[in-house]
């Protein structure tokens, strides 16, 4: 009885979230859009569903999830556009999450509790960004670089015309205005290595 009716809840959801899908048809995103579905799927351990089913899921569980999707969409054509604004009226983005619509960043990236983060960077592809973070100008110098796979956790401070290489793990609080090379985790104020490459240092930057 209780699956028959968190199955209900569930249909019931996704008819609710059901005009978001209007912008995924409209979009010129669709390629980008479904790579963070399958990397959003992927991480929070779902089962495999359609794509669009599972666009739906994602836009009615994780309001983060809607702030990228959203961001995808200003990104796109002019259709995309559009409905972005149409449907923000309805369907509100995590106002505690702040995504600069100048930024460029890659497919997958997923935000775990976007309580309290501000993303003003370039990010590459598949990185992970948790909450209280902040990403962007330390002046007026630019803003930060991110490569691949970069993995911020909570309460990182990630300032300034840096650039922080693939492969890299920024610690909970760390603060980081120096470039950090790939294949590093960076923890403390100011930020230092404590690992490069699989192996444990001590090194500044």
């Amino acid at each position: 009885m209780k699956a028959l009716l968190r199955q209900a809840l569930f249909r019931l959801g996704i008819f609710w979230v059901s005009p978001l899908a209007i912008a995924f048809l409209l979009t010129s995103e669709k390629t980008i859009i479904i790579k963070d579905v399958e990397r959003w799927q992927e991480l929070l351990g779902w089962d495999k569903r359609n794509h669009l089913v599972q666009l739906l899921a994602l836009l009615k569980e994780a309001k983060e999830f809607r702030n990228i999707y959203y961001f995808r969409l200003f990104k796109s054509n002019f259709l995309g556009q559009f409905s972005m604004y149409i449907l923000k009226i309805i369907y509100r983005e995590c106002p505690y999450l702040f995504l600069d619509n100048s930024c460029n960043i890659g497919a997958g990236l997923f935000i775990q509790h976007g309580f309290s983060t501000i993303i003003m960077a370039d990010l590459g592809d598949n990185c992970w960004v948790n909450q209280q973070v902040t990403i962007g100008y330390k002046d007026k110098t630019g803003r930060p670089k991110i490569g691949n796979n970069v993995r911020i956790t909570a309460g990182a401070k990630v300032l300034g015309n840096i650039t922080i290489g693939d492969n890299v793990t920024v610690g909970a609080n760390a603060v980081v205005i120096k470039d950090v090379p790939a294949n590093c985790v960076v923890v403390g104020v100011p930020a230092y290595i404590i690992k490069r490459d699989g192996i444990k240092v001590k090194e500044s930057l």
